[in-house]
């Protein structure tokens, strides 16, 4: 065994560059790994010289027998194999099984004194790259540089390959591990639709194999109901024409006569070609999230029922709270006033002790005449009665009496003449009453711009100042009950409420129907609860809102 080991300033090994004789320095720079199966170390000398031409950095080592080229082959890799076609200690035919069994992507060229052509087609069909003629070496610089272009393709071929089937193994274990169904959905210009990829969520969403659905995207679609594919249909025709993302909300039927599904649809398309269109995206049963959504709307419906229910009730208790102090608190102070007048007309003059003592006692019968006036307005002013108008123009005169800032009002001829439902009027007016309030307690304002007007079928209350504006986190406070209490009076009457911060000041809009017709479980929630008996509970009493009397 002969090795040639020549380095001429090379930084590393393994370079694999296309030999072209024009390319001079840069082909020359290479640096090349070359075993040669050889047996004449002359004909390796001459081989070695041709090849440095072209590759400066050359490392050849020469091996003539079986065992000295496995060594070889287990010891490093190499770059390019040459091989004689007959050595007495090797063939060609084993040397290239050898050289493929250890190295499979590593080119492998036979040189050859003589080699007919059956052996040479042989050859080549077994996984040689190439066959040069001794007597044209010529030949060999070429053909070892397209052997290693060749190999090189081969290698970055199989680095794809490798790069692609690690990417959809990692694709796959990823969508095998989402909830929900994984899909490639597309749909050619018939508007035919077809699954080109489901993962095997499809099992556990549908009860329907990946294969089959890839296989009949009718599976899928015919589950739906009716109404809910069309939509589906509609939102990616239109999604496909104008390349956005779908977003779909449907119901799957149970084939078994089970509950329906609730599934939700997320894609983004993108063109295969200019006849095909294909959605990338996921399918999750949102059954559960539908449920907890119907049960939050319910329980806010009863909120709103309850929160109504308890403003009527308030009003209620008011309106007879002011009656009693009106009628009974009122009447018999009228009465002890009157009574004080006659003791003083019956008083001698004389005695002016006594009369000052009856004078302190009408003072004070007098301030308690008027705070119980005061009292009872406050719980449901009369004016009221005559209007939402009258109402809303006297609480702005009240406002500017009490805080000394001025409040003008626009529109209120118009809503006097208005026939409005007495629980819209009293919600209205409250939510003014509150509106004034946080003026007077935070704005700082000068000025107060009150309008009240007819908007269609809905009054519209606008409240507006010229204080230090509300700040979003002003309304967002825990603790912010007024604001809280205005918007549950207007979202129980199904009107609007709006609070603007403006620069400077604040806006308050509000818009209520002028009547008001309660849904039959508003009129359940607002029947006052009775006392029933129940045999079933032993004697106890409990409260039970159903009709009919106790017995």
């Amino acid at each position: 065994m002969v090795h040639y080991d020549v380095h001429e300033s090379m930084s590393s090994l393994g370079m694999r560059p296309d030999h072209n004789p024009s390319h001079g320095a840069q082909a020359a720079a290479a640096t090349l790994r070359v075993l040669l199966v050889e047996d004449s170390a002359d004909d390796a000398e001459l081989l070695r010289h041709m090849l440095r031409k072209a590759y400066r950095g050359l490392q050849l080592e020469q091996v003539d027998g079986a065992a000295s080229m496995q060594a070889a082959l287990q010891r490093q890799t190499w770059d390019l194999v040459i091989s004689d076609s007959t050595l007495p200690g090797i063939s060609a035919e084993e040397a290239l099984r050898l050289a493929r069994q250890r190295l499979p992507e590593t080119p492998f060229i036979v040189v050859s004194g003589y080699v007919g052509e059956e052996a040479a087609v042989a050859l080549m069909r077994a996984g040689a790259d190439d066959y040069v003629m001794k007597e044209n070496l010529r030949r060999l610089e070429p053909a070892v540089a397209r052997s290693l272009k060749d190999a090189q393709a081969r290698r970055q071929r199989q680095a794809a390959l490798h790069a692609l089937h690690e990417s959809e193994a990692r694709f796959k274990a990823i969508a095998a591990n989402i909830p929900g169904m994984v899909f490639q959905l597309t749909m050619d210009e018939q508007g035919d639709l077809g699954f080109a990829y489901v993962s095997g969520g499809s099992q556990a969403l549908l009860g329907v194999s990946p294969q089959d659905l890839h296989d009949d995207c009718e599976l899928f679609l015919g589950r739906l109901e009716p109404g809910d594919r069309l939509s589906l249909e509609a939102a990616l025709r239109h999604s496909g024409a104008a390349l956005e993302d779908c977003y779909w909300e449907g119901r799957a039927l149970d084939p078994q006569g089970g509950d329906a599904k609730w599934l939700r649809l997320a894609c983004s398309p993108r063109w295969l070609d200019p006849r095909l269109v294909l959605w990338d995206g996921l399918v999750n049963d949102v059954t559960a999230a539908k449920a907890r959504e119907a049960e939050l709307r319910r329980s806010r419906q009863e909120l709103s029922r309850m929160s109504l229910h308890v403003e009527t009730v308030k009003e209620e208790e008011r309106a007879r709270i002011a009656r009693d102090v009106h009628d009974d608190l009122g009447g018999t102070l009228t009465a002890i006033k009157i009574e004080l007048m006659r003791l003083k007309q019956g008083l001698d003059g004389a005695d002016k002790r006594a009369a000052a003592r009856l004078l302190d006692a009408e003072g004070l019968l007098d301030h308690a005449m008027e705070a119980t006036r005061r009292i009872a307005t406050e719980l449901r002013p009369g004016i009221l009665d005559l209007g939402i108008g009258a109402a809303v123009d006297w609480q702005c005169r009240e406002f500017a009496r009490r805080t000394d800032t001025p409040c003008t009002l626009s529109g209120s001829a118009v809503a006097a003449e208005l026939d409005v439902d007495p629980a819209i009027s009293i919600a209205l007016f409250r939510i003014f009453q509150e509106a004034l309030t946080n003026i007077a307690k935070h704005a700082q304002a000068r000025q107060v711009t009150v309008t009240l007007e007819l908007e269609e079928d809905r009054l519209r209350l606008s409240v507006r100042d010229d204080g230090r504006g509300v700040l979003s986190t002003d309304l967002e406070k825990v603790n912010a009950y007024g604001l809280r209490g205005m918007r549950e009076r207007a979202a129980a009457l199904h009107g609007e409420l709006e609070i603007l911060g403006l620069a400077p000041g604040t806006e308050l809009r509000l818009l209520l129907p002028l009547r008001h017709a309660p849904t039959p479980e508003e009129r359940a929630a607002a029947r006052p609860f009775r006392r029933r008996w129940d045999a079933q509970t032993r004697g106890r009493i409990r409260l039970d809102a159903r009709p009919g009397p106790a017995p």
